[in-house]
């Protein structure tokens, strides 16, 4: 169990106590953030607990503290402050009284981690403007998308505390001061119009005697008390209307749910691509000196708070002790948060890199092989500076290996091997350059002996010198065990032979601290050859063969690739070693196929048949025997000496070719098999395409292919089709832009995109746009290429088709722009170059509107650019008379005047964010937990279940923080086993949250954001909350339109449930029209005799017997019931419930009456069909994730069906004529209690 219990604390001020839950696995510091939370605790920051008159150290566990259990109590004391404790408490008052303003910040961007739930939310809440029911009658499903979905609503200006707060400029106190206890000087203007001067002292705050012209910080004469503990106290007693501004300050700032307003700790806000323009009140920017302060004030006069040794600090984090379940979780929260600090970190000094800010450490080389060092990170450019990847590709050969790079340490810090150490690794992409940051390595640099290699494992100059330090091989054997690389021979530039137990790319270097590091692992896998043998040659001269012009050999198999085909030949070896059993013991279990294998480290591989008898005696099959593994440095130019060696290696090559050909034989055809059928969720966008190949092990290389087997007659392929064309066309494009931003100096980035957006989507309005260069920006830079103001939209296009040719080996045939799909290509490039753009109707062809025109209800939908607000998802009408000559004219504001018609300008481009690629770990504790969890409810195991699902939550929180992209995930999955549970309470409250943490860690308009959207609809709609939940589908859908445009495969799902949701809410004309679009989408996907048409013709049918169209209904009713008979047969049960219904339709068609007052208390019945995942039963899977594994395991009716009503069709009709039914009410289940989890 948990240990869940309250604790009391004692308060040194009013109202002296409080109460908290809490639990033993917690640490002291998650009480004192609880503390520091609550509204009446909140002026607290420098304090320490007492217990029982102990002091209790805030880094160990509650469990540790003696006798604390139900009914202790903690007693609160205010400490005296420090520097920096001043310092913090400075910042922290600042941001509670609302004074903090804006920042400018140079990595996450402008409304970095915004959320929109509250504001859907609170217009469903409180009502405003029309009702959601109301929207959805006038809903235009076929309406293009509009951007206003991803846009916050203006919110009335907060209550104002005091006019202005900030550092004194008599701060820091001279030295005689410093003596005497004095921290730093703190100037405030209040409401009233005073500005009083304070000194932060070692007991406190206290207003001091200085003005602007005369330094005397000595306490003022006064006839009340001027000092307090906490600057917020104090604040109280200087300013007569602070206290009342302050409340209600709070009370605006209650309204929001906590989750939108934690800073994240643990992970990067996301950035959205579309923001509110610079004259929005979003965007204001606030006159504020403590802005220019904000260096001092959170790392100190000499900056020594932000330097911190990394490498240090990771590598005594992987020593500490991982006995015991409290070092586990201890050992792994740190973990996420030292990955966390140096990712923000590597981050911030990549933006310094790439604009120039930082001195390179070898001034005198070519820029891309310059090296820098900046905040303790070293920091290199992901290009061939020095010619190592020149006979591989070059630039594109080394750009690919630092990304691979990244992916292999994330594995090798996923597996955890005691004794071997990674450097912190990050890659940040920005400004079209590619910028790889890394922990520095002790004894890297260092300068070894002549003729001593300069690492100890592994090749050092290429393949010429291979180094082996045995110390390094039962590392490199433990690390290759669990990554399927065989220990395989290597030879030298002398013909020498080596045993090596990892790629001879891969290098082992002992650092000076003693300890054994890992790096370059961008080939822990073998090479592509089918791909490479296919389409890559060395260059020979100038020219390269077109049929083999891959840009680089660095075409690597996926980690999960190889850990499938290991699986696939576990088990061939199972069913090999029972066949060897059968044999031994003929007649004997012949027709067993069931064995549980046991393998070496006790993990076991379940083969049991679902249906067979507990009692039934399992044979054991030893998995110690079995061996798979394969040789990395196959067909890298290897030179066997003997016939016996080269036989070996001929061996290890039909290995990997073997691989290759399952890549291509099984794995994408399956896949694009259950997509068709749609037994996987189905991706929305780019970025959720990418992860659900990646998932399969197939490389995006692949898409090309994948494009062409998904051209075929059904809708759905057409669908990924189009989707696939749209990713190739996006990734070219992103390549050609880096390329051409690579050099170009900062402030002329703006113009080389517009331009290049320009010349991709704006060519139907301006067939010769022109580039719009700052002539200032361009005087300067004069030894600077400005080659992209060359490009035109003709060129542009034949780049891309030749960029889709080379890298995809695929004939891109049609127009790369999509007719009315311009606004999904501009958001996939605006993702993956970092663009934030502003978010304005961009018109892309004469007269025409191309987006933003038709909102949710159907009204003009851009908001205007002077951020005026939206009122319910609508613009204010534009028939306004403006005044003359204003820039604040029409919502769709155009550009400020130029001499040309273009799509987009330089002004358009309002910020550039780093995109980030990191390798942190995922937490095995907290996933293990949830496993297990699951793993009992799907056995029956409730009980147990539920409480290994709470430790799992529980673990997710304290190990990441709330807001982290993991924990969004459990919370996302979490809520569907409740639901599943029937805990619709407990299940609402985690979907919430997934909500928000997704919208935050990934995107206002990520696809993990949209279907927890529609997750929470569907449970709102459970628990009766139907103008809430129809809220929550209808900006699901909208931002669906954005993210892919109308008539996604998915969103017959969606909308049927909305069809659902009308129906119960009584509007029955307006679910008729839903369901009748749900049935027309349906068509062009599934097609009409299809059997999940017909469910839909069934479910219609109702809706319009509801509507009193009877002649309708019965139509309806009668073609479900013709393809239920054709597709099913006449026995199926789905069959005879669509005639029974078609009978009883007919028969009260003849009586009016009677007919209504059956059908209006008729309760809609799902029938036993499947609607790719239709109907009100079951949350959403997620993209690539079986309906299956959406339900938590449980097993779905034969074929995939739904299930079945648990009245038989005798009790629904004699329920229909009137009768009883013997309807039966489910117990209520008990609400999971549980704490609101803290950032960390």
């Amino acid at each position: 169990m948990l240990g869940v219990f309250e604790l009391t604390i004692r308060l040194p001020h009013p109202p002296h106590k409080t109460e908290i839950h809490v639990s033993l696995q917690e640490q002291v510091q998650d009480i004192r953030q609880s503390i520091i939370d609550l509204p009446f605790t909140m002026r607290y920051t420098c304090f320490h607990l007492e217990h029982k008159g102990q002091k209790i150290n805030d880094f160990v566990e509650l469990s540790e503290v003696p006798d604390v259990g139900p009914g202790s109590e903690f007693v609160l004391v205010e400490d005296p402050y420090t520097e920096k404790d001043a310092r913090l408490h400075f910042v922290r008052i600042r941001e509670l009284i609302g004074a903090a303003g804006d920042r400018t910040d140079t990595t996450h961007g402008i409304l970095a981690g915004v959320s929109l739930h509250d504001d859907i939310t609170q217009s469903a809440i409180e009502g405003t403007g029309k009702s959601a029911s109301s929207i959805s009658a006038e809903y235009d499903f076929d309406a293009p998308a509009s951007y206003e979905a991803l846009l916050p609503h203006q919110q009335p200006a907060a209550p104002k505390t005091v006019k202005t707060i900030s550092v004194s400029p008599w701060s820091p106190p001279p030295y005689h001061l410093r003596m005497r206890g004095h921290l730093l000087y703190i100037q405030v203007t209040t409401n009233e119009g005073d500005q009083v001067q304070i000194t932060s002292h070692t007991a406190g705050f206290y207003v001091n005697r200085s003005t602007k012209d005369k330094f005397d910080p000595s306490p003022k004469l006064s006839n009340k008390d001027l000092s307090a503990h906490s600057l917020l106290t104090l604040l109280g007693k200087i300013s007569p209307s602070f206290d009342y501004n302050f409340r209600a300050l709070t009370e605006e700032n209650g309204k929001k749910d906590p989750l939108t307003m934690f800073s994240l700790q643990n992970a990067v806000p996301a950035s959205p691509w579309l923001v509110p323009p610079p004259t929005s009140s979003f965007s204001t920017h606030y006159s504020d000196l403590t802005r220019s302060q904000e260096s001092y004030l959170y790392a100190g006069a000499e900056n020594a708070d932000s330097l911190r040794d990394w490498n240090e600090e990771f590598q005594s984090m992987r020593e500490l002790p991982k006995e015991q379940m409290q070092e586990r979780v201890f050992r792994e929260r740190l973990t996420s948060k030292l990955f966390a600090d140096f990712t923000e970190a590597a981050a911030r000094g990549a933006v310094l890199v790439a604009r120039g800010d930082v001195l390179a450490l070898n001034p005198t080389e070519n820029r891309d092989a310059q090296i820098f060092v900046y905040n303790n990170i070293f920091f290199s450019f992901g290009a061939d500076g020095m010619g190592t990847f020149a006979s591989d590709g070059g630039d594109e050969a080394a750009r690919v290996a630092t990304g691979k790079d990244v992916v292999g340490v994330k594995a090798v810090n996923q597996l955890d091997i005691t004794g071997l150490f990674t450097p912190g690794t990050v890659i940040i992409d920005y400004l079209g350059k590619r910028i790889v940051a890394q922990s520095i390595v002790p004894g890297i640099f260092k300068q070894r002996e002549p003729g001593e290699p300069q690492v100890d494992y592994g090749g050092v100059e290429g393949k010429d010198v291979v180094a082996e330090n045995e110390a390094f091989a039962p590392l490199f054997q433990q690390l290759s065990q669990q990554m399927y690389v065989k220990k395989h021979p290597v030879w030298d530039k002398e013909d020498k032979r080596h045993e090596l137990e990892g790629s001879i790319e891969t290098k082992g270097l002992l650092g000076t601290d003693g300890r054994k590091y890992v790096l370059d692992l961008y080939r822990i896998t073998p090479l592509d050859v089918a791909w490479l043998e296919k389409y890559w040659s060395k260059p020979e001269g100038e020219v390269k063969d077109p049929e083999k012009s891959y840009p680089h050999r660095m075409a690597v198999l996926r980690p999960e690739l190889v850990a499938s085909y290991a699986r696939v030949k576990l088990g061939e070896f199972v069913q090999a070693e029972l066949a060897k059993r059968n044999e031994k013991t003929e007649g004997e279990h012949k027709n067993d196929e069931s064995a549980v294998v046991s393998t070496k480290n006790g993990e076991a591989a379940d083969k049991t048949e679902e249906g067979e008898s507990k009692g039934a005696e399992v044979p054991h099959i030893d998995a110690s025997n079995f061996k798979f593994s394969l040789n990395p440095d196959v067909f890298c130019d290897q030179t066997p000496q003997t016939d016996e060696e080269k036989e070996e290696l001929a061996k290890d090559e039909e290995e990997v070719r073997a691989v290759c050909d399952y890549l291509t034989s099984k794995i994408i055809p399956t896949l694009i098999q259950e997509l068709q059928e749609g037994d996987v969720g189905f991706p929305m966008d780019g970025e959720s395409l990418s992860t659900l190949l990646h998932k399969r092990g197939i490389n995006m290389r692949y898409l090309g292919q994948i494009a062409t087997l998904a051209d075929n007659d059904s809708q759905r392929l057409q669908a990924l089709r189009q989707l696939t064309r749209q990713e190739m066309v996006t990734r070219s494009f992103k390549h050609i832009a880096n390329k051409k931003m690579r050099h170009l100096p900062p402030p002329a980035a703006a113009a080389c995109v517009s331009h290049l957006l320009n010349c991709l989507l704006g060519a139907e309005l301006n067939a010769k746009p022109e580039a719009e260069t700052d002539e200032l920006i361009k005087s300067l830079y004069g030894d600077v290429d400005f080659g992209y103001e060359q490009t035109t939209p003709e060129s542009l296009k034949q780049e891309i088709l030749d960029q889709i040719r080379i890298r995809f080996r695929y004939e891109f045939k049609g127009d790369i722009v999509q007719s009315d799909r311009q606004m999904q290509l501009l958001r996939e490039v605006s993702l993956k170059l970092g663009l934030q753009l502003e978010a304005r109707e961009y018109t892309f062809a004469p007269c025409r509107a191309t987006n933003g025109v038709n909102g949710v209800n159907g009204h003009a939908a851009a908001p205007g650019s002077n951020g005026e607000p939206h009122v319910n998802g609508s613009a204010k009408k534009a028939n306004k008379k403006k005044k003359k000559g204003s820039d604040q004219g029409s919502p769709h504001r155009a550009a400020p005047a130029h001499s040309q018609t273009l799509s987009f300008h330089p002004d358009d481009v309002l910020n550039i964010v780093p995109v980030i690629k990191e390798a942190s770990p995922r937490s095995v504790l907290a996933e293990d937990a949830f496993e297990a969890g699951r793993i009992s409810i799907h056995q029956g195991d409730k009980q147990r279940g539920q409480t290994l699902l709470l430790e799992s939550l529980s673990l997710y929180e304290q190990i990441y923080g709330i807001l982290h992209p993991e924990v969004a995930s459990a919370y996302s999955q979490l809520s569907s086993l409740y639901y599943g549970l029937e805990e619709k309470a407990a299940a609402i409250e985690l979907a919430r949250k997934a909500v928000i943490v997704s919208e935050r860690t990934l995107g206002v308009d990520s696809s993990m954001t949209i279907l927890s959207y529609l997750n929470l609809g569907l449970f709102e709609h459970a628990s009766g909350n139907g103008e809430l939940a129809l809220r929550y589908i209808l900006h699901a859908l909208e931002l669906l339109k954005i993210v892919y445009g109308p008539k996604h495969p998915d969103s017959i799902t969606t909308i049927n449930n909305g069809a659902v949701m009308l129906q119960q809410l009584k509007k029955y004309p307006e679910s008729r029209v839903w369901f009748e679009a749900s049935l027309t989408l349906s068509e062009q996907v599934s097609g009409k005799d299809s059997v999940a048409n017909a469910t839909l013709l069934y479910q219609l049918a109702q809706a319009l017997a509801l509507d009193n169209e009877s002649r309708g209904a019965v139509n309806k009713m009668r073609d479900a019931y013709n393809i239920f008979k054709d597709k099913l047969g006449a026995d199926n049960a789905n069959t005879k419930d669509a005639a029974t219904w078609l009978e009883r339709l007919t028969q009260n068609a003849v009586v009016q009456a009677k007919r209504e007052k059956v059908l209006a208390e008729l309760p809609i019945r799902p029938i036993r069909g499947r609607v790719q995942g239709a109907g009100m039963r079951n949350p959403l899977p997620q993209i690539g994730q079986s309906r299956e594994e959406a339900l938590g395991g449980r097993k779905m009716s034969v074929g995939g069906q739904r299930e079945m009503d648990e009245r038989n069709i005798e009790e629904l009709i004699k329920y229909i004529e009137g009768g009883d039914a013997g309807k039966t009410t489910p117990k209520k289940k008990p609400q999971t209690k549980r704490r609101i989890g803290r950032v960390s």
